[in-house]
């Protein structure tokens, strides 16, 4: 019978992913070229800060000191089902007394990828670093025209693997850092934050990494539980090579968590003035709704969601329904409702991307319905209903709901990097996000 009634209560708690990206092979290109300038200021900060092993095992006595270093080549390759490749070309110039120099080329080979440390954190480590050094000019040298293969033994000597693999190490200081950003919490509202949790490692395919996230929100500091998703997301391959750096793909449960987030958090909650007054409304309704005024006062009509808003993602087009009770009444000193009225809204969404924000608007109405909640005032016509209060609903809904995610919001991304070129496009289930990446001028 636990058993029976554990699978029975929905699964609100379980991982599952929402959304995604795939950094593709174009973008492993371009981090590599980006990051050509922070390997070559890492390895000459400490290979320079210490003599050199010494190039000439014949004169053990002479202390080497390594005088310019320039990485020549840096490029990542990946190797589908496993993982990246690191090739590093590093041009080396090496003295060991006044007019003795050689010039050495370090080639480092490391074998790189992706995995979930303890803190759930994607971490970048090498898994094997095979280090050469092979001589390519020496002021030593009687024939200057030929490349001088270091041999085996030679190499042995003259360069410390362990050094040269903890520097290859100390790179990926840094793309760690920018790793732990993705996970971090960004705002929405003033008290709703998103939140992009990766769930496992990634994979590798010869399309690109391929990584899947699970969204959280949290109001006012606490994770608020959601819908789970009805149908499982992964990650949609695109069926041959993209151009782009990265795509990201979000869910339609993604989209409808997040209307979910806001209306928990009350940014759904709205407040319309309408041009109607206690005296117009008493002419169209009821003559006994102008007894219980003093005043002739302007309408306003307060409205909450009942039920939690729904996103449906359809080929080229995403609408959000809104299921909303609105009070109608009177505001001077306080609210005072003498009508309710359930209002559905179905609206077309418009999605654009500006750095790493994706800003989400109503672009239009497409229905309203209109039906009396109670029956405070008696039977009300609902072509009366509309007539009066579909003029202000239709101008003031997406105008409020438009100033609440005028910042947009977060998509998936890390420290320093913002996005460009990029190209949405809506599918049924999944919205599809290709862009390159752009590392930030101050960064580079």
């Amino acid at each position: 019978l636990s058993i029976l009634l554990i699978l029975l209560v929905p699964a609100h708690t379980s991982r599952s992913p929402d959304c995604g990206g795939i950094l593709t092979p174009s973008g492993l290109r371009y981090l590599a070229e980006v990051s050509k300038p922070h390997a070559e200021s890492v390895l000459r900060k400490d290979l320079m800060a210490s003599p050199a092993p010494d190039p000439s095992p014949t004169s053990p006595s002479s202390r080497s000191q390594i005088t310019s270093i320039k990485v020549d080549k840096f490029s990542l390759t990946l190797i589908p089902d496993t993982g990246m490749r690191l090739n590093i070309e590093v041009d080396l110039a090496i003295t060991s007394g006044p007019s003795t120099t050689k010039e050495m080329k370090l080639s480092i080979l490391a074998d790189l990828h992706v995995e979930m440390n303890p803190e759930e954190n994607l971490e970048l480590v090498t898994s094997d670093c095979k280090p050469t050094l092979e001589e390519v000019h020496s002021t030593e040298e009687m024939d200057r025209s030929a490349p001088h293969k270091s041999s085996g033994s030679d190499v042995d000597k003259q360069i410390n693997v362990e050094k040269i693999c903890l520097e290859v190490s100390k790179l990926l200081f840094l793309p760690n850092e920018r790793l732990m950003s993705l996970a971090a919490p960004f705002p929405i509202t003033p008290n709703c934050q998103v939140q992009y949790l990766p769930l496992a490692a990634p994979m590798y395919s010869e399309q690109g990494i391929i990584i899947s996230l699970q969204t959280t929100f949290q109001v006012a500091g606490t994770v608020i539980p959601l819908p789970v998703s009805p149908v499982p997301f992964s990650m949609p391959e695109p069926a041959r090579s993209s151009p782009s750096h990265l795509i990201l793909a979000l869910s339609e449960h993604f989209y409808t968590s997040l209307f979910s987030a806001l209306e928990q958090s009350g940014a759904l909650n709205v407040s319309l003035l309408s041009s109607l007054t206690t005296a117009t409304l008493a002419e169209r309704i009821t003559q006994q709704l102008g007894s219980l005024f003093q005043e002739d006062l302007p309408v306003v009509l307060q409205a909450v969601p009942r039920s939690s808003p729904r996103v449906v993602l359809e080929e080229d087009k995403a609408i959000v329904e809104l299921f909303l009770t609105a009070q109608i009444g009177t505001r001077s000193s306080l609210f005072q409702s003498f009508l309710s009225v359930n209002v559905d809204v179905t609206a077309r969404l418009h999605f654009s991307v500006v750095d790493t924000r994706m800003i989400i608007s109503v672009a239009a109405i497409e229905d309203i319905d209109l039906s009396l909640a109670t029956s405070d005032v008696g039977p009300i016509l609902a072509a009366l209903l509309e007539e009066l209060f579909l003029p202000t609903i239709r101008e003031e809904v997406p105008a409020q709901i438009n100033s609440v995610l005028r910042q947009g919001v977060f998509l998936p991304h890390i420290a320093s990097f913002t996005y460009t070129d990029v190209n949405i496009t809506i599918h049924k289930d999944y919205v599809l996000i290709p862009c390159n990446l752009q590392l930030e001028a101050r960064n580079r």
